[in-house]
């Protein structure tokens, strides 16, 4: 039992889930108050108006995925892109690859040099100065 159905979940979704694992562990809701809320999914009207809610989730979940994507179709559109920025310059990977590829280049010392850490350079730029995937997506950037 819970006295009003807000008390039970935070958004529509969350409710939804919240009564299916109840469900599956063979347990019941009862909603005591509530604007014409009063549902009980030990009844089949109480399931049924329970089923509309969970139709309404996913309805609403699909079209905040739609809207979300549409809004980022638009901004590729205008010519911005997403994600985060690359730590190092086209400049800064061709010199990490050069001095990677010399034997005697401390990995420390450069990537102090380059303003970031090893293991940072090291998404760029192999021990023996071969690039790397984020190393040639700034290059071909």
């Amino acid at each position: 039992m819970v006295w009003k159905l807000d008390r039970l979940g935070r958004t529509l979704t969350h409710l939804v889930n919240t009564v299916r694992d109840l469900s599956d562990r063979g347990i019941g809701l009862r909603v005591l108050t509530g604007q014409g809320a009063e549902i009980d999914t030990t009844t089949s009207a109480g399931r049924m108006i329970f089923g509309i809610f969970a139709t309404l989730a996913e309805f609403e979940r699909d079209l905040i995925r739609e809207r979300t994507m549409a809004g980022l179709a638009a901004a590729r559109a205008r010519g911005r892109k997403g994600g985060r920025k690359f730590a190092l310059t086209k400049a800064q990977v061709r010199l990490a690859q050069a001095a990677m590829s010399n034997r005697d280049t401390s990995v420390a010392a450069l990537a102090a040099e380059l303003g970031v850490k090893p293991v940072t350079l090291y998404r760029y730029v192999d021990a023996n100065g071969n690039l790397r995937d984020h190393g040639r997506r700034v290059l071909s950037a």
